[in-house]
């Protein structure tokens, strides 16, 4: 499987000429839902969801579908009726060629006074890769590749470094990280490489691995 890492936490995956497109949202670049066959959206907030960037894909792809939460659906299924598909904790589905399980059900904390939205993540081919959304969820499965929220208003770097811990995958790649400055990030390498006890990875935006 080919990963390929977009601004902030937006993430593409690529196997057997299929794509799928994890939240293309409104930090990421404008062309990073293009091409997907399936697109995968954790919750409403809009660096995560942008609704111009998942109706490009789907407008571009007539064949393109979406799986997501009830509160990111309401807002663009009539557009497109039959291709947006609500999932919640413990479904299962395949989506071009992925298999999928969901897991959580709401964003971290970002401050007691502030509503907590819904969040979900998705668990992709049996525990390849794990994209948490805005939460520090843990599966009831092994992960291999954890796309690791590094940098966000609900965090702070001592909770990163124990969800590497809990999570145990055999590698963590950076993403939500658009709030992270170039000065600041030797400091996160350092620190999350040595103390979360799995390989930490940083892709730059438009870099790919294998996985």
């Amino acid at each position: 499987m080919k990963l390929t890492k977009k601004s902030h936490a937006c993430v593409r995956l690529e196997k057997d000429g299929r794509t799928l497109v994890l939240d293309p949202g409104a930090f990421s670049e404008e062309d990073a839902a293009l091409g997907a066959d399936a697109l995968l959206v954790t919750h409403e907030h809009p660096d995560h969801f942008d609704e111009p960037r998942l109706r490009a894909a789907m407008e571009k792809n007539p064949a393109a579908e979406i799986w997501t939460l009830k509160s990111v659906a309401e807002k663009i299924s009539a557009a497109f009726p039959g291709r947006v598909h609500t999932v919640g904790h413990g479904d299962t589905f395949t989506a071009a060629g992925f298999d999928v399980q969901v897991h959580g059900e709401l964003h971290a904390v970002i401050h007691p006074d502030i509503p907590r939205v819904t969040n979900v993540g998705f668990l992709v081919d049996g525990g390849k890769v794990f994209h948490p959304g805005d939460a520090l969820t843990v599966p009831d499965r092994p992960v291999e590749t954890l796309m690791l929220p590094v940098m966000a208003p609900w965090n702070k770097i001592s909770e990163v470094i124990d969800y590497v811990r809990e999570v145990k995958p055999q590698r963590a790649y950076d993403i939500h990280d658009a709030l992270l400055t170039d000065l600041a990030r030797p400091i996160y390498d350092r620190q999350i490489g040595e103390l979360g006890g799995s390989e930490h990875l940083r892709l730059t935006p438009g870099e790919s691995a294998r996985v």
